[in-house]
C-alpha cells in the first residue's frame, strides 16, 4: 500500500525541498498505521534515495507532521543572554496551544503522488502549523481503491495530527467489519470512533476534516467543520461538501436545541461567543454542541469529472470554488505534463496576497486514474 510521509525534522524537508514521489511497497501489516517521527531524528543519511526507501517501507498513510514554532514573545538585545526565544501560549478562541519546542521551523511542505499532489503554507496568525494531511494509494494492493484526507487544527495541531494518523484507519475498519456496500455508516463511525479516541487523550483543541474515498469507481466526499471538497466537472465547480460553521441555519438550530447559544462575536458567528465551526474531531469543551458526524456525498466518477481539490478555510476564505477550478484547470487539463503542485502553489499564494493569515493547505487529486 503506497504511501508517502512528511516528517518535520527530516533533513529531506525543508522550506525550498520538493518531493517527487514517496511510494514504497506495503508492509506485511494490514494495518494504515503511519510512522511518526515526534523526536528530531538521526543525522541525515549519505543519499536522498536512501532516506526515502527507508521512510516508505512500514508507512501506510502520508502524514504531515509539521509543528513550528515561531516565536512571538521579545527579542531582548543585550550583551547577555544574547537571544531570548519564547514561544506563545496565547490561544486561539481561548484555547491554549501545544507549543513545541526544538523543532525545525517549516513554513511550507511540498509533497507530490502518483495521483495527487500537496502544498501547505503556515499562517502568518499562528505561532505552528495545525494543518495536516493524509493520503494512501492502492489500499489492499487495489489501485481503483485510494483515501485522501486534509485536516485543519484549532487550539494547537493535536487533532488534527490525531484524525491524520487515525482516521484512515478508522473508516477502513469499519468497512472490514460491515457490508461493503455501507457505504456512509462505515464513514460515519469512522469519523465517530477517531473523535471519541482523541476525547480519551489528555490535549486539548480540535480539527476540522474533509476526506475523500476512492472505490469501485465511485468518488465518496466527507466533511466535519469547514475543510471543503471541490470538483472540477468540465471545467465548471462543483462543491461537494457544505461547510459546518454556527451561521448555517441548521446547524445553528441544532445547538440552540442542545441548550447551547449562537452570537456573532467579533464579526464571525461562534458557538458559546468562542468556536467558529459547529463540527469536527476534538473540542472537548464544547462538545455537547460540536459533532464530529460527518455529512457524506457519493459521486460516480466518469470520464467529465476531471480532478478533486481539497483545501481548509486558510483557501475558501478568500478563493471562490470556480476561481479555484479555473486556476487549476490551465495546469492540469489538456496538457501534456501536468503540474498539479504548481496549481496547489498558485492558490495557496493567491489567498496570501487577497490577506489570509492562516494556514492554507491544498490537495488536488487526478481523478482520470480512477474511472474505470
Amino acid at each position: 500500500m503506497p504511501c508517502a510521509v512528511a516528517v518535520p525534522n527530516s533533513p529531506i524537508f525543508s522550506p525550498s525541498t520538493r518531493i517527487s514521489s514517496l511510494f514504497g511497497k506495503p508492509s506485511s501489516s494490514s494495518s494504515l498505521s503511519p510512522r511518526i517521527h515526534g523526536t528530531p531524528p538521526p543525522p541525515p543519511p549519505q543519499s536522498l534515495a536512501s532516506t526515502l526507501s527507508t521512510s516508505s517501507q512500514s508507512s501506510s498513510l502520508s502524514l504531515l507532521i509539521q509543528n513550528k514554532v515561531d516565536g512571538d514573545g521579545s527579542v531582548l538585545k543585550r550583551k547577555w543572554p544574547l537571544r531570548i526565544d519564547i514561544p506563545s501560549t496565547a490561544g486561539l478562541g481561548g484555547f491554549k496551544l501545544d507549543t513545541p519546542r526544538g523543532e525545525d521551523r517549516l513554513d511550507e511542505v511540498v509533497v507530490e503522488g502518483e495521483s495527487y499532489s500537496v502544498y501547505c503554507k503556515r499562517g502568518r496568525r499562528g505561532c505552528v502549523m495545525e494543518d495536516r494531511y493524509s493520503a494512501v494509494v492502492d489500499i489492499n494492493g487495489d489501485s481503483s481503491r485510494a483515501l485522501f484526507g486534509v485536516f485543519d487544527g484549532h487550539g494547537g495541531a493535536k487533532a488534527a495530527e490525531f484524525a491524520a494518523k487515525n482516521l484512515g484507519n478508522n473508516i477502513v475498519r469499519e468497512f472490514s467489519r460491515r457490508c461493503e456496500e455501507d457505504v456512509e455508516s462505515s464513514i460515519r463511525n469512522g469519523y465517530l470512533t477517531t473523535d471519541a479516541e482523541f476525547l480519551k487523550e489528555d490535549h486539548g483543541g480540535g480539527a476540522c476534516c474533509v476526506t475523500a474515498l476512492i472505490r469501485n469507481g465511485d468518488l465518496v466526499v466527507s466533511n466535519a467543520g469547514d475543510c471543503r471538497a471541490v470538483m472540477c466537472l468540465g471545467g465548471a465547480a462543483e462543491a461537494l461538501t457544505s461547510d459546518h460553521r454556527p451561521s448555517r441555519k441548521d446547524e445553528k438550530e441544532r445547538i440552540e436545541a442542545l441548550g447551547g447559544y449562537v452570537d456573532c462575536y467579533p464579526g464571525v458567528w461562534r458557538i458559546q461567543g468562542s468556536l467558529a465551526v459547529s463540527r469536527g474531531i476534538g473540542d472537548r469543551t464544547y462538545k455537547q454542541w460540536v459533532t464530529a458526524e460527518p455529512e457524506t456525498r457519493v459521486v460516480k466518477i466518469n470520464p467529465e469529472c476531471e480532478f478533486l481539490i481539497l483545501a481548509s478555510d486558510g483557501l475558501w476564505d478568500k478563493v471562490s470554488n470556480q476561481e479555484a477550478v479555473d486556476i487549476v484547470r490551465p495546469l492540469c487539463v489538456g496538457v501534456d505534463k501536468p503540474e498539479p503542485f504548481s496549481a496547489c502553489k498558485k492558490l495557496a499564494e493567491l489567498s496570501v496576497r487577497r490577506g489570509s493569515m492562516d494556514d492554507i493547505s491544498v490537495m488536488v487529486i487526478h481523478l482520470g486514474r480512477f474511472v474505470l
